[in-house]
């Protein structure tokens, strides 16, 4: 055992000796007797104190022999002759009863080490992870400038003294690693790819010669934000661009929120034509070849969100930068017709078609459903709609349906449908795109063959295995989508009039009677339903609501608040029809200076909540955040397990998010 261990293990008792032999003397020449008593005394503490060191130094040899793998003397001990610092401590106490030389060395560490305890040694280190049973230390230990990972364990020796419990600690300086780790992952590559949204939109609202113009003024604008940081900005298409630069200028990019979203819409090349641009980001990816492929996913991302914004994909997930502007309709009739024909091509491929929406089915699912049947029909098969007949908001609409001999059996529930497929069953999903939506998810992990026609903005969580994607952020509704679908596969006539009905009240639903979201094709689709007997009183029924529903309905305007002067929140303590509190958010629009609204209510033992825009403010970004969807002027979710205060709470919260990032740059992720 080396000299500092023996002498902290031994007590000094040479100098109470002393002085009871000299009391001893003085008291000789008065009474022998009482100095000889005296001297007995002297005597019997040094043999105590001699005993009691002999068993203390015992225990504690005891002690190292045990970490030490049983060594017989200091020499072979590992724990003497450790290769890193190490302490032993008492956990209760925190007194430092022993530490290596390599511990005393390390910087900071006093010397006066062994009549201090661990806090007064190492600032700022605690030791409640060893009582937890934890073999080590939370994290990296900062230390006068280094960095530590501590390991530790708690023994005791075989007979318990005065030690009982010791703490031994084993400190592993990973500074030098630390910083290559950290090194190595702010300069791990990131990729990017820029796309102008309205490239052909510019080029055509400008003259010839001011062309080059506008696009030297985005790539200046471009320049401008990469700034200094070093990345690589490479041109490799007429509207698309390529970034490679390093996770830390990343960093940089995502906390600036990426800027060059808002600064590229000062680039104005006629009267309301202003630049707009996407980002697909690809991180954490394995070679550059994986980093392009997540960046052309995440730029995928984005365009079917609407454009205008940045979307990053790293090894797990997706994450929203921007999305906040009015999207502007970039669809071509050529899309449809390809769509139309590769719809038919796999319905001629099967002899099971089934189509499935969202749970608690609209006006807009079920009119798209029925055009799809339609389709079906008319190339032989005999479509089934997948829905819950009981719980639905398209009850008239459905009733007209059912008595119809062409819809006869063609209504089923999710678990018949599910014992019912076949492995060449063709699923057909419309107005929805997230899979945790649909009617019913099982039934959407057996098939093998989808097909999606939605017209909301795509999460980050999506239906990914589609034969078929007819996905377009611009249209107003599904069933706008898939009228268009009909335009090229049946006439008219082939069209039943309830059908044609069902597909303009979801139009008309989704677009607010054509006040809202409503480009041309909106109204091509309208007169093409028309033509095929739509009748536009009939439909206006379906909206028709009874004088009760009517009464809920301005109960839960009359408890609306408004935030931040032009928004309107409605929290309802008790549970509502989900379609009144739809109703009820459309009708704050028409307050004067409301530009979106909110309701929710419990249910189920959750929230749910309805959110509406006139377009100004983007209600999906807002919803998104509390775990919702939908697109940018019509959003919903449920949100389980929380209260409606909490829910007031982090609605509050997820709009001053909106607005601070608004003021920041005008992104919201």
């Amino acid at each position: 055992m080396n000299g500092k261990l023996r002498k902290l293990v031994q007590t000094n008792m040479v100098l109470y000796i002393l002085l009871l032999l000299v009391f001893a003397g003085l008291t000789a020449r008065l009474s022998p007797l009482l100095a000889a008593g005296e001297v007995a005394a002297a005597l019997l503490v040094w043999y105590v104190s001699r005993r009691r060191n002999k068993v203390m130094q015992q225990q504690l040899h005891q002690y190292v022999e045990r970490i030490s793998g049983g060594a017989d003397t200091a020499k072979t001990s590992n724990m003497l002759f450790a290769p890193m610092p190490m302490m032993v401590f008492n956990p209760d106490s925190e007194d430092v009863l022993w530490a290596n030389d390599l511990f005393a060395e390390l910087p900071g560490v006093g010397e006066n080490i062994y009549e201090s305890r661990v806090r007064d040694v190492v600032k700022g280190f605690e030791t409640h992870w060893l009582m937890e049973g934890k073999p080590e230390y939370p994290g990296i230990f900062t230390w006068n400038d280094r960095r530590y990972r501590v390991f530790g364990c708690l023994s005791q020796p075989e007979e318990k003294g005065r030690f009982g419990v010791l703490a031994t600690t084993y400190w592993m300086d990973v500074t030098d690693l630390e910083h290559m780790r950290s090194t190595l992952e702010e300069t791990k590559p990131v990729a990017a790819i820029v796309m102008i949204d309205n490239y052909e939109d510019l080029m055509g609202a400008c003259p010839e010669g001011k062309r080059s113009a506008i696009r030297a003024a985005i790539e200046e604008k471009m320049d401008q934000w990469r700034g200094t940081s070093g990345a690589l900005l490479m041109k490799y298409d007429r509207d698309r661009y390529l970034m490679v630069f390093t996770e830390k200028q990343y960093e940089a990019f995502a906390q600036g929120r990426f800027a060059i979203l808002d600064e590229v819409r000062t680039v104005q090349a006629a009267e309301g034509v202003y630049a707009t641009m996407s980002i697909g980001v690809g991180r954490e990816a394995g070679s550059y070849d994986a980093l392009f492929k997540n960046a052309g996913l995440a730029l995928e991302m984005a365009l079917s969100r609407g454009g205008d914004q940045a979307v990053v994909k790293d090894r797990m997930n997706f994450e929203f930068y921007g999305g906040r502007a009015k999207t502007t309709e970039k669809r071509t009739k050529v899309k449809s017709r390809v769509m139309a024909n590769a719809l038919g091509d796999l319905m001629d491929e099967t002899e099971h078609v089934y189509v499935m929406g969202h749970q608690y089915a609209d006006m807009d699912t079920l009119g798209a459903a029925a055009g799809v049947c339609a389709i079906a029909r008319k190339r032989g098969k005999v479509a089934r709609i997948v829905m819950d007949t009981e719980n639905n908001s398209v009850g008239p609409m459905l009733r007209k349906l059912k008595a119809l001999p062409e819809y006869k059996d063609v209504f089923i529930g999710g678990g018949d449908a599910f014992l019912r497929v076949q492995p060449d069953t063709l699923l057909v999903v419309v107005d929805t795109n997230r899979p945790a939506s649909v009617e019913s998810e099982p039934l959407l992990e057996a098939c093998n063959r989808v097909a999606v026609i939605d017209h909301h903005r795509r999460g980050s969580s999506y239906i990914e295995k589609m034969a078929l994607n007819f996905h377009e952020p611009y249209a107003s509704s599904a069933s706008e989508l898939v009228t268009e679908l009909l335009g090229y596969l049946l006439e008219p006539g082939d069209l039943l009039k309830t059908e044609a009905e069902a597909l303009l009240a979801g139009i008309v639903l989704d677009t607010k009677n054509f006040t809202n979201r409503t480009g041309g094709r909106t109204f091509e689709a309208a007169a093409y339903l028309r033509r095929a007997g739509a009748d536009t009183q009939d439909v206006q029924r379906m909206f028709q609501s009874d004088l009760e529903s009517m009464i809920d309905r301005y109960a839960i305007i009359r408890q609306a608040v408004l935030y931040r002067e032009d928004l309107a929140i409605a929290a309802i303590d008790e549970e509502c029809e989900r379609v009144t509190a739809a109703k009820a958010a459309d009708e704050l629009l028409t307050l004067s200076g409301v530009q979106a609204s909110f309701v929710f209510y419990p249910k189920d033992g959750g929230v749910y909540i309805s959110a509406r825009s006139l377009g100004e403010v983007n209600v999906q970004v807002i919803v998104e955040a509390l775990g919702g969807g939908g697109n940018s002027t019509s959003a919903g979710g449920q949100l389980p397990g929380v209260t409606v205060e909490q829910v007031r709470q982090m609605l509050q919260e997820a709009i001053d998010k909106y607005y601070e990032k608004s003021n920041q740059g005008g992104t919201a992720k």
